[in-house]
């Protein structure tokens, strides 16, 4: 699990939230409130797609300012500190994820990605 996130808020700008991803070598970014609630998730993918969106409409006019709450997966699948390694593999394979947000208290304490679980796996010996 990584537990120094880097994270976006909600009223972060499509540029902002572009600007994270280039300057990190990362693919999912979580949002959070004014506090440190999760309130959703940011793929790589899911700014790619919407920059390119916007290229057509450069000045916005459909559209207006768009924000991280404006692209986010909302109400994403969560894992709790002592869920097991099983249970995020399982949600991994069931539902084509690669990152799940950990959740305690309802604070984001930290983030597992498949990259994680498998650094996990082959790390001990066989």
């Amino acid at each position: 699990m990584t537990s120094e996130l880097i994270t976006a808020r909600v009223e972060d700008s499509v540029n902002r939230i572009r600007q994270i991803f280039e300057a990190n070598d990362f693919h999912h970014l979580p949002v959070v409130d004014n506090g440190s609630v999760l309130v959703g998730m940011i793929s790589r993918e899911d700014i790619n797609k919407v920059v390119q969106l916007l290229a057509f409409d450069s000045k916005n006019a459909k559209h207006g300012p768009m924000r991280a709450k404006d692209i986010m997966s909302k109400s994403p699948l969560l894992l709790d500190p002592d869920d097991t390694i099983g249970l995020a593999a399982d949600v991994f394979m069931t539902n084509k994820f690669h990152a799940l947000p950990v959740v305690e208290d309802n604070a984001l304490v930290g983030l597992v990605t498949t990259h994680d679980l498998l650094s996990y796996c082959f790390s001990s010996p066989l």
